[in-house]
């Protein structure tokens, strides 16, 4: 008859370990799942926000398209000026391109809701979706005299979708999908200081949050954006250094919150149709990505700084009696 106590003895000894590993990888799933979660918000609530405007307002290409290139390049397929511009009633070839684009738009925002890491096609589409961004800033850039900060401040809403896909692909926790975080926060933050330190000519409507929102004179609200565009590019300094970028990171997510809110809290007003919400309030949707994007680098960071501590400390050894003998005994 054989005995094996070394074998329940190293039973004994592993089971313990096993459990913390099977701990270890559940909960690391869990924070997975979790990051992606806040990508996935922030390009659903990109999208949506710009679904909305499309429908309601109609998107800003009539500066790329209102132009004689544009024109001749419809001319040369047999469209005449009549079709082209149309008779009044949204029925020219531009009016009617332009309210198609609302239904791309749509689309991207259901596929933020259910695409999958083997979701191949889902995931083209999300990255040309990214692309329908780039071609909004872009115009946005144009209609701006091509001021560059207007289109760096849009590099977060331009960069979501990209990053919703890489969380998919490579995973939350990657370095590239990390460092494309970064560089959505960096080229938001650095856009919006350019124009609140008065780099380029500040745009009006940012006194005037500043002003009804927290009813202070424009000398006030002069001063207050000089001190945040300072702000912004520490921020953006400060996310490099290990031992800050946890709290530029934070204070990114409350600017970035408060900044967004600031459209419907001036312009909303119990004296408009549905209290002016169907003319704000999308504005603060579609910004989400320049609060959620530092959120999850936020949280990220936070998990990273919890586990790095146990992570460097050795293990331990089972004591002299627990340990296995690793002799097999016969009688």
């Amino acid at each position: 008859m054989t005995h094996r106590p070394s074998e329940s003895a190293t039973d004994k000894s592993l089971g313990p370990g096993r459990d913390r590993s099977c701990d270890s990888v559940a909960e690391e799933g869990l924070q997975d799942r979790g990051l992606v979660m806040i990508l996935r918000l922030a390009a659903f609530l990109c999208f949506a926000g710009w679904t909305w405007g499309h429908y309601y307002w109609e998107g800003p290409y009539g500066v790329l398209l209102w132009q004689d290139a544009t024109y001749s390049f419809a001319e040369w397929w047999g469209i005449s000026w009549d079709e082209f511009v149309g008779t009044g009633a949204d029925d020219g070839w531009v009016q009617t391109w332009l309210s198609r684009i609302t239904w791309l738009y749509l689309g991207c925002t259901v596929l933020t809701l259910t695409v999958r890491r083997q979701s191949t096609l889902q995931m083209a589409a999300l990255i040309g979706g990214s692309g329908l961004l780039v071609v909004l800033s872009y115009a946005k850039y144009v209609s701006a005299q091509r001021q560059f900060p207007m289109f760096l401040e849009h590099g977060g809403q331009m960069l979501t979708p990209i990053l919703l896909v890489l969380a998919l692909k490579f995973g939350a926790r990657h370095r590239i999908t990390v460092v494309t975080a970064m560089v959505a926060l960096v080229a938001t933050f650095a856009g919006h200081g350019c124009y609140a330190l008065g780099w380029w000519p500040t745009p009006p409507f940012f006194y005037g949050m500043i002003s009804v929102s927290l009813g202070v004179e424009y000398e006030t609200a002069n001063t207050m954006l000089r001190t945040f565009g300072a702000l912004d590019f520490v921020v953006c300094a400060a996310i490099f250094v290990p031992v800050l970028r946890r709290w530029a990171a934070g204070y990114a997510t409350l600017w970035g919150f408060l900044t967004s809110a600031a459209r419907p809290v001036a312009g909303m007003s119990m004296s408009l149709n549905y209290w002016g919400a169907d003319q704000f309030l999308h504005q603060a949707v579609l910004r989400a990505p320049h609060f959620l994007i530092p959120l999850y680098l936020v949280v990220f960071w936070h998990r990273q700084a919890s586990v790095s501590p146990a992570a460097g400390k050795p293990a331990s050894t089972p004591p002299v009696q627990d340990a296995p003998l690793g002799v097999e005994l016969t009688s």
